[in-house]
């Protein structure tokens, strides 16, 4: 299953740092941060569920860069 979300992120490589951290998230298969368009995409692994990945995901980013932002 794949999923975009609305992010809010201050410069290009903070939105790097989140994509990092977002695929180096369990369930997350892939993660793919467009800063100009303050999109996040998500492909969760089979079976995941996508709220409770997403908790984890913005923990994950949030360590990286404190003052991100994803809208779930």
């Amino acid at each position: 299953m794949k999923k975009s979300y609305k992010i809010e992120v201050d410069c290009a490589a903070c939105a790097q740092k989140m994509e990092d951290a977002a695929r180096a998230t369990e369930g997350v298969r892939n993660a793919v941060v467009n800063f100009m368009a303050l999109k996040m995409k998500v492909e969760f692994d089979e079976g995941a569920d996508p709220s409770e990945v997403m908790g984890r995901v913005e923990k994950n980013c949030r360590a990286v860069e404190d003052d991100c932002r994803i809208y779930y």
